[in-house]
């Protein structure tokens, strides 16, 4: 069955409606993110949202982040738990308190050392992901988002990514 096409009128009760929410939920952030909203922004997504296929796409970035996030997450419970292994096997192997507790030490830095290792590495896989995110979303024609590592830029554009998320969840005004 298909959908009747929405007249301009329905077209501008749900751009009214969005527009309020953005608004609302822009209010609500600290001013130094709201200042970083203006109207013509909040306007700009607005519009956007108009089509369901932007919610579609954040929905599906962010399942993406969530299992992304775990996999990596995984990954460093696995090398975690490998450095118990090692300090065991090694450990049962080991006669004196002495022997036991400088070889503890060694291992322990070596261990410290790969772990830091691991998190660089996984801080620069999760970085990629949200500069692969920035670039999706500017593609799609998405307000505010561009690739960028600017700290607060990143936060501005997690907070319109919330913004969309929220509104996703609304009852809007269907055509």
């Amino acid at each position: 069955m298909e959908l009747p096409t929405p007249t301009p009128e329905d077209l501008q009760r749900k751009l009214y409606f969005l527009m309020e929410q953005l608004q609302q939920m822009a209010s609500e952030l600290p001013p130094k993110y709201q200042m970083r909203l203006p109207y013509e922004l909040l306007s700009g997504l607005a519009n956007c949202l108009l089509n369901d296929t932007i919610f579609e796409i954040v929905k599906g970035l962010m399942e993406i982040q969530h299992v992304t996030e775990k996999h990596l997450f995984q990954q460093r419970l696995q090398l975690i738990n490998q450095h118990r292994i090692e300090i065991t096997q090694v450990l049962s192997k080991l006669v004196t308190d002495e022997e036991k507790e400088t070889v503890k030490q060694s291992l322990f830095l070596k261990h410290k050392e790969q772990l830091k290792q691991q998190d660089t590495k996984l801080v620069l896989q999760l970085d990629q992901k949200v500069a692969d995110q920035q670039s999706i979303l500017e593609k799609a024609g998405v307000p505010g988002f561009y690739v960028t590592n600017n700290p607060i830029d990143i936060q501005v554009q997690m907070r319109l990514c919330d913004f969309i998320i929220r509104l996703s969840k609304m009852e809007v005004p269907r055509y």
